[in-house]
């Protein structure tokens, strides 16, 4: 059977910078991490040939191959085939965009068939395209929605967010709001949040391979724990968490303990921010 493989990711971002990003065939050095080169050979209206040339493989191996991509800036598609073959018999792919909110659904379709003399099968090839092709929409999706965060806070300089406009987080234990972050501002370099603890409660245990964390205690006291040593923190006082220190925050007062904290740099990912060491009850 033909190789035929088909995957999808949401980029938070318009339709149109992730249409003019990744539709801009010169730059893609700068998009994808495969390619050493990226060389426009022709070009006339809404159709482009190239040549990519991929970093050298295991073996020292430098691949290159020229393309010829077609694009429908109406119908929001793209079409592309390989002119120069290599190892398949042909390669087709097709991608797909669609507005998806404010953010934007991006799918690439390949289509092909591996030569008997390539070094790798049709089954061969379809699981490494799925697994490259994954690696590498993740790795465009956080570059255009970067460039986004950077236009958007281009345009609009300043935003205010009150107390109210965030929901709150209870998941590590007391009461958080991200106040300022990419989500609410487009911050590109850190984010600012609120804590409140009543007596008896904590924050859990955890840590940021990534950020440093800056803690102010507006009133109350806490007892902060820094890789199992106690640190007692009185309101007016700061405390600087350096990265991948293990921090535990908790009310041991008789008063709600009320703090403002700020991250950064931020993670590459959000997901990548927080790693927890302890589970609450």
């Amino acid at each position: 059977m033909p190789g035929h493989t088909e995957n999808t990711i949401r980029i938070d971002a318009p339709l149109p910078l992730v249409w003019e990003m990744t539709n801009d065939v010169a730059n893609w050095t700068n998009l994808f991490t495969e390619y050493a080169k990226a060389e426009v050979l022709e070009q006339n209206d809404n159709t482009v040939r190239f040549r990519l040339t991929l970093y050298p493989d295991e073996e020292n191996r430098v691949w290159s191959w020229v393309s010829e991509r077609v694009m429908d800036p109406v119908n929001h598609n793209v079409t592309a085939r390989r002119i120069e073959t290599g190892p398949f018999e042909y390669m087709n792919i097709r991608w797909n965009y669609e507005e998806d909110g404010d953010a934007t659904r991006m799918t690439w379709i390949q289509d092909f068939a591996m030569k008997p003399t390539a070094p790798v099968d049709d089954a061969g090839m379809t699981e490494h395209i799925n697994n490259n092709s994954k690696v590498q929409m993740d790795i465009i999706a956080h570059r255009v929605e970067a460039t986004a965060r950077e236009k958007s806070a281009a345009k609009a300089p300043y935003k205010l967010v009150s107390f109210g406009d965030v929901p709150v987080n209870r998941r590590r234990g007391g009461e958080i709001r991200t106040l300022l972050s990419p989500g609410t501002v487009n911050s590109t370099s850190g984010f600012m949040g609120l804590l409140s603890l009543h007596p008896g409660e904590q924050v859990n245990e955890h840590y940021h391979p990534y950020s440093e964390e800056f803690l102010y205690l507006v009133h109350g006291s806490l007892t902060v724990d820094l890789d199992g040593e106690e640190v007692p923190l009185a309101g007016g006082e700061g405390l600087y968490i350096p990265i991948n220190v293990r921090h535990r925050l908790r009310n041991t007062g008789g008063k709600e303990a009320f703090a403002v904290f700020n991250l950064g740099p931020l993670a590459p990912r959000p997901d990548l921010g927080h790693v927890d060491t302890e589970v609450g009850e």
